[in-house]
C-alpha cells in the first residue's frame, strides 16, 4: 500500500510540476507568444511550424489549443489556420516528451534550488516566474525519478500483474485507459511519460504501453473540447477540428501497433525511448498528412458546429472562460468585450438623434431597452476581470485591467444618460407635440456629430493607447464645453426675441445639450490614463482654479 500511495504521489508531482511550467511560461512570455501565433498563420506550413515552436515552450498542446481557439473567436485568425497550428502543436509536445525521457534527474536539485531562490526574492516579478519555471522543470524531473523507484517495487506484487494482463488482451480498453489518463493528469506530457516510465520498469508490456500512448493523445484532443465547452461556439471550433484530427489518426494507427513492434522497435533502443518515438511519430504522421485538409476539416467543423447568426447585443461575445488560465489572453478578451460594450452604446446614440427629429416612440422604448444590455455587458465584463489573477500580470497588463474597468463605467454611465434623455424627450416633447425651432435644432444636430465623433476616436484611444489621439480627445473636450456655452447663449437670446418653439422647449434644450456635455466629458476621460502614463497630462483646471480663488480676499460678508 506505501509503494502504490508512493507512486501516486509522485505521479501527482509531475502533474504538478507540467502544472507549474505551463502556466509560468505563458505568465512570463504569453504576450510574445500570442504574437507569435498571430503572426505565423499566413499559410498552413509557417502555422504548423509555430506550433511546434510555441508547444514545446508551453509543453502543453492544450494551453496552445486555448490561445488558437480565442484567437479563431476574436476573429485574428482563420479556422483553417488555427488547426494547422495545432498539428504542429502535437507535434512540439512530442518532441518535449522525448527530451524528458532522458535521465536528467541530476538537473532536478539544481534547478529547484535555483528556482525557490529566484522565487522567493522577486517573487511578483519576472524573475520570481521565471523562478517558478525552474521549480516546475525540476519537480518534473523528480517525479519522474520517484516514478521509476516506485514502479520498481509494485512490479513484483502479483496483484498488480494480474491487473496489468486484463489491459493487454484489450486494444479499445488500453485506449479508454490513456484517454481518461490523459484528461485527468490534464496532460498528455504527463501521461506519456508516466507510461514510458512504467514501461521501462517493465510494469506495463510494450503493446499495452503503446495503445496507452494512442489513448493519451486522444484524450489530449477531449480535454481541449471539454475545456472550452462553455466557450463561444467559434471558440469550439479548434478544439473539435483538433479532436477530429487525432481520433482519425488513432484509428488509422490502432491497427499497425504489430508493424511497428516488428519492424520499428528493434531500430529505437531502450524500452522507454520506444514510447516516446512511437508518441513522436504518430503525431508526425498525423501532421504530415492532415496539413493538406485543414480546409476539408475546418468545413466539417462549420457544419458540426456552425457560427451563432443571431443579431442579440446582449451577450458577451469575447469573455472566453478558458482564456482565465492565461492571463494576458484573458485581458485581451476583455478588452474585445468592451469595444462591444461601446458598439452598443454607439448604436443608442445614434438612435437618439432619430428620436428627436422623427418623434420615434417605439424607437426610443428599443434604445431604452439598450441600456439594460450595456449594464449587462458591464456587469459581465466587471465579473470577468475580477476573475482573472492580479498576481499573474505584469505591470503592462495591471495598468491595461484597469483601463478596462475605467472604460466600461464610463459606457455604462453614457448609457444611463441617453436612457435618461430619450425618457425626457418622450415626455417633454413627443407626448405634448413640440418641436425644437430650427436654429435649435441645429445646434443639438451639431453637438450630436462631434458628439458620435469624438466617441469612435475614444475607442481608437483606449484600442491602440495613441498619446496623440488621446490629446486629441482633450482637445475636443474644450472645444466642445465652449460650444455648449455658446448655444446655451444663443437659446437665451432666441427666447429674448419670443421665439415659440425656443420657449415651449426651452427646458428641455437646455437640459438637452448639458447631458450631451456630461456624455461627452464621460467619453473624453477616457484619454486620462493614456496621457498620464506617457506623463503628458497636465494638473487639472479645477486646482488652478482652487489656486486662484485662494488667492483672493474673501468677501467681507462671509467673514
Amino acid at each position: 500500500m506505501k509503494h502504490l500511495l508512493n507512486l501516486l504521489a509522485a505521479v501527482a508531482l509531475l502533474v504538478w510540476g507540467t502544472h507549474l511550467v505551463r502556466t509560468g511560461i505563458l505568465r512570463v512570455l504569453g504576450a510574445n507568444l500570442r504574437h507569435v501565433l498571430a503572426q505565423a498563420t499566413s499559410n498552413r506550413a509557417t502555422a504548423a511550424l509555430a506550433g511546434v515552436g510555441v508547444t514545446a515552450v508551453v509543453q502543453s498542446s492544450t494551453a496552445t489549443a486555448l490561445i488558437v481557439a480565442a484567437f479563431v473567436g476574436q476573429g485574428i485568425v482563420t479556422l483553417p489556420a488555427a488547426l494547422a497550428v495545432m498539428l504542429g502543436a502535437d507535434v512540439g509536445t512530442s518532441l518535449m516528451a522525448v527530451v524528458f525521457h532522458f535521465d536528467l534527474s541530476w538537473l532536478s536539485p539544481l534547478l529547484i534550488f535555483l528556482g525557490v531562490v529566484l522565487f522567493i526574492a522577486r517573487q511578483s516579478t519576472t524573475v520570481g516566474r521565471v523562478g517558478r519555471i525552474l521549480i516546475g522543470l525540476g519537480l518534473m524531473l523528480l517525479a519522474l525519478a520517484l516514478i521509476s523507484e516506485s514502479t520498481r517495487v509494485l512490479t513484483q506484487s502479483p496483484v498488480v500483474q494480474t491487473a496489468l494482463k486484463s489491459l493487454s488482451s484489450d486494444l479499445l480498453l488500453e485506449i479508454t485507459v490513456g484517454a481518461v489518463l490523459a484528461v485527468l493528469a490534464y496532460s498528455s506530457l504527463a501521461t506519456v511519460l508516466l507510461v514510458a516510465t512504467l514501461a521501462a520498469s517493465q510494469m506495463v508490456p510494450m503493446d499495452v504501453a503503446l495503445g496507452l500512448v494512442l489513448g493519451a493523445n486522444l484524450g489530449s484532443g477531449l480535454l481541449a473540447v471539454l475545456t472550452t465547452a462553455r466557450s463561444a461556439l467559434s471558440v469550439r471550433q479548434v478544439p473539435l477540428g483538433n479532436l477530429l484530427f487525432k481520433a482519425m489518426g488513432v484509428l488509422a494507427a490502432a491497427p499497425l501497433i504489430g508493424l511497428w513492434l516488428q519492424h520499428a522497435s528493434p531500430m529505437v533502443g531502450g524500452t522507454a525511448t520506444q514510447v516516446v518515438a512511437f508518441h513522436l511519430a504518430f503525431n508526425i504522421a498525423v501532421a504530415l498528412f492532415f496539413i493538406s485538409f485543414t480546409g476539408v476539416i475546418a468545413s466539417w467543423v462549420g457544419k458540426l458546429l456552425p457560427p451563432a447568426k443571431d443579431g442579440a447585443l446582449s451577450r458577451p461575445r469575447h469573455l472566453d472562460p478558458s482564456a482565465l488560465a492565461t492571463p494576458s489572453l484573458a485581458i485581451s478578451c476583455a478588452a474585445r468585450e468592451a469595444l462591444h460594450q461601446a458598439d452598443v452604446v454607439e448604436t443608442m446614440l445614434h438612435g437618439t438623434l432619430t428620436v428627436i427629429k422623427d418623434n420615434d416612440l417605439a424607437l426610443a422604448e428599443d434604445l431604452r431597452k439598450l441600456d439594460d444590455t450595456v449594464d449587462q455587458l458591464y456587469s459581465a465584463i466587471k465579473y470577468y476581470l475580477t476573475k482573472i489573477s492580479r498576481q499573474a500580470l505584469g505591470e503592462e497588463e495591471s495598468r491595461r485591467w484597469t483601463d478596462i474597468i475605467s472604460f466600461t463605467i464610463n459606457m455604462e454611465q453614457i448609457g444611463d444618460i441617453i436612457e435618461r434623455v430619450l425618457q425626457d424627450v418622450e415626455d417633454k416633447k413627443i407626448k405634448k407635440r413640440r418641436n425644437f425651432s430650427d436654429a435649435g435644432m441645429g445646434e443639438i444636430c451639431e453637438l450630436h456629430g462631434r458628439l458620435v465623433n469624438n466617441l469612435r476616436l475614444s475607442m481608437s484611444v483606449f484600442l491602440n493607447g495613441n498619446v496623440r489621439d488621446a490629446q486629441r480627445l482633450l482637445e475636443e473636450k474644450a472645444r466642445f464645453r465652449d460650444l455648449e456655452h455658446t448655444f446655451a447663449s444663443n437659446h437665451l437670446a432666441r427666447l429674448a426675441d419670443n421665439t415659440v418653439h425656443s420657449i415651449e422647449t426651452s427646458s428641455l434644450h437646455l437640459d438637452l445639450i448639458s447631458e450631451l456635455k456630461r456624455i461627452n466629458s464621460h467619453i473624453c476621460s477616457i484619454a486620462y490614463p493614456i496621457l498620464d502614463s506617457a506623463g503628458a497630462l497636465s494638473p487639472t483646471r479645477l486646482r488652478q482654479a482652487n489656486l486662484i480663488a485662494a488667492s483672493k480676499p474673501m468677501p467681507l460678508d462671509k467673514l
